[in-house]
């Protein structure tokens, strides 16, 4: 996923954000609450840590991702990303019904092929 330069409807800049595909993915999934997708971006055996919880598993995180959108109505907006060891962190901004909203959460992946192996949030 790939941010342009200049957001038009804004008129201000925002910076590009160039993320793994399974990552691209997993955002893309979420915005649009299509957790039936989960098959093309998570292994089989993922775990998500979200909200002291911990999720294993696809038929778990399709689960984990359907109620977590119907509860805040999120979208993800990726910030920026960087390397630690082997995880990817993407800083986002989440916005959505909560309380707080818009706030910036760091997304913490690690990948498994073109697969997310482990997920946690925040």
């Amino acid at each position: 996923m790939r941010r342009s330069a200049l957001d038009d409807a804004h008129g201000s800049y925002i910076m590009s954000v160039t993320l793994p595909p399974p990552i691209t993915l997993y955002i893309s999934a979420a915005n649009r609450n299509a957790a039936e997708s989960v098959k093309d971006f998570f292994a089989m055996d993922a775990i998500v840590r979200d909200e002291g919880k911990t999720f294993h598993g696809i038929e778990t995180i399709q689960q984990w991702m359907t109620d977590t959108h119907a509860r805040y109505h999120h979208t993800i907006e990726p910030l920026s990303v960087r390397r630690e060891g082997e995880a990817t962190i993407v800083t986002s901004r989440l916005t959505g019904t909560f309380p707080g909203s818009p706030i910036e959460v760091p997304f913490r992946f690690v990948l498994s092929g073109t697969k997310i192996a482990k997920l946690e949030i925040g």
